[in-house]
């Protein structure tokens, strides 16, 4: 699938401590409700045990994004940290084990899924960002990304295969035109053969019925996309990689944030307009949660307090080394990240656990330049086109390449936004982006007590002030030397290079310090305390 700037880059907008773990299960049990008709009973969970999920399922998010998605609630939904306890509450039924399966991604999810009717297996991997893959359903593989409608068709016992002629024929027929259809294929599982129809618009009911009527279909299930753009036949994009671009500009010194609008337009199908609404959707809700977590935020599973009321006090109050408005961007950054750590709505730049180094900067930077909204949203588009070309060519996922993926990548998205606010022509905004990236290959990712916090916070705010510094020289004529893609190439093979214990597992870095054993245990205890107190078995009275 091509990378959507709003898919894989700026966003989701979502609840959670990290979007690969909570916005991506989310995803992955909105596609599971719609396979069991949305009725879920009874959910087998199973890890394989060198991923790195068996560690960090509980405390980054999965369950709690997974069975918020079995019970087809919002990524923003309220309710989201409490959803495992309500699937529970509505009479469903969890098992939830570690197995030694050999899985290649890290990120792997095998769920059985039951009713009274029926039962069903998939496993869908998450690739980094909240974004997700189906890779196997009833033991049948595939690839499915959520970009589209997808329809389910069992086929009865002793019916051939239909051919995609026919059917298309039987679809105009019915819809009055076409419907989209983007790929046909059968598949053999253990619960039968049955035919994939990959669609932009669901598949007519009268369609359907009719299959059924005639026995051909014996069951039917229709799985709804997940991604707020969706794809379409034939789709295409102007590039995918720096090189493509600079290729594609020949020297006409386009600014990066245009040639981020034509990628997405052509992406995606969408106008001008249509992409740069999107965008200051995005600053609004950005520009909210700042606000909200330099207020204060609260919640009770959590390794840090509230900081960002006393940074302001203090910034406010003079009682600060005087940094310009790198004082002001420490704040957005930390106050964007404690309203994740309070599950308060943010957006996922490229992911929750990076994601205020980049709005962050770009939000504070440019309010203290007395900017307004317009150069904002400019500025996360020429950012997101950066991330085009890292997710086109590596991962934001940590668990696959560390924190140089997460951290590292916001830190070069927000190089480059940066220098689109202070007018920067297209060659210094990628000399910016490359630079940045380049300060951060290697940075593993090794999350305290499997919260994302600490070190993430401190992360957070070192991509942030490494953006400033290599916008500026960037602005002064500095060379970035290795052009963008080699960087973010290298980054890759470091990536593979790099120890699993590194790559978000709780198992190397700072997590196992003494310190962080003993915050890891004393949370788990309070943990227990919660639980048993809303048992009423915790003595309390």
């Amino acid at each position: 699938m091509l990378v959507s700037i709003f898919n894989d880059v700026l966003g989701p907008v979502m609840r959670g401590a990290s979007s690969s773990h909570c916005a991506a299960a989310l995803r992955i049990g909105r596609l599971a409700r719609d396979l069991m008709n949305g009725e879920v009973l009874d959910v087998l969970i199973e890890f394989d045990r060198g991923g790195s999920l068996p560690t960090t399922h509980d405390t980054q998010g999965s369950d709690m994004g997974l069975f918020g998605g079995l019970m087809g609630w919002d990524a923003t939904d309220e309710r989201l940290p409490s959803s495992l306890e309500s699937f529970i509450g509505t009479g469903g039924k969890v098992r939830i084990e570690t197995v030694d399966v050999g899985d290649p991604h890290p990120n792997t999810y095998r769920l059985t899924l039951g009713n009274n009717d029926h039962t069903h297996s998939l496993r869908a991997i998450s690739t980094g960002g909240g974004m997700i893959e189906l890779i196997g359903l009833d033991g049948a593989a595939l690839s499915m990304f959520g970009d589209y409608h997808e329809t389910l068709l069992w086929l009865a016992a002793g019916i051939e295969p239909p051919r995609t002629e026919e059917w298309g024929e039987r679809l105009r027929a019915i819809s009055g035109g076409e419907v989209g259809v983007a790929g046909l294929s059968v598949h053999s599982g253990h619960t039968g053969r049955f035919v994939r129809v990959t669609s932009c618009e669901p598949l007519p009911v009268e369609f359907v019925d009719e299959l059924v009527d005639a026995g051909t279909v014996t069951m039917a299930r229709t799985l709804r996309p997940v991604l707020p753009v969706r794809s379409y036949p034939d789709m295409s994009v102007p590039f995918e990689t720096c090189g493509e671009l600079l290729a594609h500009d020949a020297d006409r010194n386009t600014p990066l944030w245009h040639l981020a609008l034509e990628y997405e337009c052509q992406r995606g199908g969408l106008s001008q307009d249509a992409v740069l609404a999107l965008t200051h959707d995005l600053v609004r809700t950005l520009k909210t949660s700042i606000a909200s977590g330099i207020a204060g935020t609260r919640y009770e599973d959590r390794i840090l307090p509230a900081q960002a009321p006393a940074f302001r006090q203090r910034l406010e109050g003079g009682g600060l080394l005087d940094a310009g408005a790198l004082n002001s961007i420490v704040l957005a950054v930390t106050a964007l990240m404690e309203v994740k750590s309070s599950m308060g709505v943010i957006v996922a730049m490229p992911t929750a656990g990076a994601c205020a180094a980049l709005p962050g900067s770009v939000i504070a930077m440019a309010e203290a330049m007395g900017l307004g909204e317009d150069e904002m949203a400019r500025a996360l588009l020429a950012s997101g086109l950066i991330g085009v070309f890292i997710a086109s060519q590596f991962s934001f996922a940590a668990e696959v390449g560390g924190c140089q993926a997460e951290g590292g990548s916001a830190s070069a998205m927000a190089a480059a936004g940066l220098v689109t606010l202070a007018g920067g022509d297209l060659r210094q905004t990628l000399a910016a982006a490359s630079m940045a990236l380049q300060s951060m290959i290697g940075l593993i990712c090794d999350p305290i007590a499997s919260r994302v916090e600490a070190p993430c916070l401190g992360k957070n705010v070192m991509a942030a002030a490494n953006a400033v510094c290599c916008a500026n020289m960037a602005l002064s004529g500095f060379t970035e030397v290795i052009p963008l893609d080699e960087v973010i190439l290298t980054a890759k093979r470091v990536a593979a290079q790099m120890p699993r214990e590194l790559r978000c597992t709780a198992l190397g870095g700072l997590s196992i310090t003494p310190t962080a054993i003993a915050i890891q245990g004393r949370l788990e205890k309070q943990a227990a305390r919660t639980a048993a107190c809303g048992k009423g078995s915790c003595g309390c009275g």
